[in-house]
């Protein structure tokens, strides 16, 4: 049987590793130099011992004068705060760096300092959590909030990456300079279905934040699922979909799926009115969707910890291309504390995404909502920027921004604007911005390229 976690806590302590603690501090007393390696990865608190701690923080004070870090200097700088003998006084300074020859594999000791202050946080996030579970005083989920938002910060700090040279970054490509400047070879993004989006970003990109947005029923449930749609089915290159639907059910997605394929109106499938030809296609579509690798999840509470999890297992058995997440504004957001607002609450959510879809290497889809200021704008109804409702930092954070701009919304009485759709590209950090054309078909609530669009055949 195995041992119970609280014994294994109590006869092993907290993480650590003085040792490497020692070698590190000693390597900068030995050669100053070394200082700047450590400070690029670890901080005071990062030290178990308070007197390392103290140690380490009265060495970042000397570098940040520009002076040199030694013992004497070092000495003095503890001396002059009161630290001295809370350190051992300078019998121990000395034996930090006696007989130590100079490192030249700091970081690995950098490293192991870094991965024990992790677990320690750990085990003090885990311990909160605990203590506010028996205490009992807050609601569940605020709890799990809290613990969420905590969680997400640790994770935040261990996914920073390291700083790369032009050399590393090249020799990383398999042929080295020569195939990083070779076009046939470079990465190419997943195809939309929407050819002049394609063709203006390249596809969706691992890594990316993609923001569409637009006023309630404009129809961006409708986009995200003909993209979601595309991506699945592409004979190709298919590749799975992972869709966080918070306001509609399952059953709702699928229907909206298959009547859009089958280009069957979903009211009179609704009804059950549908002559021969129309469940011919509804059964063909219907085939074809339930061989498609579409994952839908419509728990109504989930959250960025919930999201992580799923898609972490789901990369393991798949070969994940796109993540939707329909909307950003109903996520439960992470409590940030009695002075935060909703504007910073949502602000983290899109950080969130923004660091989940680099860490997997997947674009991220996100659906927003905008404010009522296109509506009262005189004139010109078009979204900007500025209309991101609690846009805290989804500008910042997003890699893409597009709204959704229909006209007839806005003049219902001319005919000829009916199913005439734009979506306006806002932001794009690596191309260009403007204006898509798209029409947009109401009784199968499908989006689709116009017709002068089929020019060039569309990237996979």
């Amino acid at each position: 049987m195995s041992q119970p976690v609280q014994e294994l806590s109590f006869e092993r302590g907290l993480p650590s590793n003085v040792y490497a603690e020692r070698m590190v501090l000693g390597s900068i007393l030995l050669n100053d130099n070394a200082f700047v390696t450590a400070a690029a990865g670890l901080a005071p608190e990062d030290f178990s011992l308070d007197k390392h701690r103290r140690i380490f923080q009265r060495m970042l004070d000397i570098h940040n004068r520009e002076e040199r870090i030694d013992r004497v200097t070092l000495a003095n700088e503890l001396l002059r705060h009161g630290e001295l003998e809370a350190v051992d006084g300078l019998t121990y300074l000395s034996s930090l760096d006696e007989g130590l020859p100079e490192l030249y594999n700091l970081e690995s000791y950098v490293q192991i300092v870094r991965d024990k202050s992790l677990m320690r946080r750990l085990i003090f996030t885990a311990q909160e959590t605990i203590h506010k579970a028996m205490l009992g005083e807050d609601e569940p989920d605020r709890i799990l909030a809290q613990t969420e938002d905590a969680l997400l910060k640790l994770g935040e700090a261990r996914a920073k990456d390291s700083l790369m040279s032009a050399q590393q970054v090249f020799d990383l490509e398999d042929g080295g300079v020569n195939a990083f400047l070779d076009p046939a070879r470079r990465v190419h993004g997943i195809g939309t279905g929407f050819i002049k989006f394609d063709e203006m970003t390249g596809g969706l990109r691992g890594g990316e934040l993609v923001i569409i947005a637009a006023r309630p029923a404009m129809g961006k449930t409708a986009l995200a699922l003909n993209i979601a749609l595309h991506v699945a089915t592409n004979k190709k290159n298919p590749k799975a979909v992972a869709v966080f639907s918070l306001e509609m059910s399952k059953q709702s997605l699928l229907t909206r799926l298959i009547c859009s394929l089958a280009r069957v109106d979903q009211q009179r499938f609704r009804s059950g009115y549908l002559d021969r030809e129309e469940r011919a296609r509804l059964g063909m579509a219907a085939a074809d969707i339930y061989d498609a690798p579409i994952y839908i999840d419509d728990t109504s509470s989930t959250t960025m910890m919930d999201i992580n999890a799923k898609l972490r297992k789901l990369r393991a058995q798949t070969n994940l291309g796109l993540v939707v997440v329909d909307y950003l504004q109903l996520m439960p957001t992470p409590n940030l504390g009695r002075n935060s607002n909703r504007v910073q609450e949502v602000g983290a959510l899109s950080r969130g995404m923004k660091l989940l879809s680099k860490d997997l290497d997947v674009p991220f889809m996100v659906l927003s909502q905008l404010s009522r200021a296109p509506e009262q704008r005189v004139g010109d109804h078009r979204p900007q920027l500025a209309d991101l409702r609690e846009s805290g930092s989804i500008e910042q954070d997003a890699d893409m921004v597009a709204f959704i701009f229909r006209p007839e919304v806005y003049q219902k009485d001319r005919e000829d604007l009916r199913g005439v759709a734009e979506l306006l590209l806002a932001k794009q950090r690596n191309g260009p911005t403007g204006k898509i054309p798209l029409v947009f078909l109401h009784n199968y609530t499908k989006f689709e390229n116009p017709a002068d669009a089929f020019e060039e055949e569309p990237p996979n």
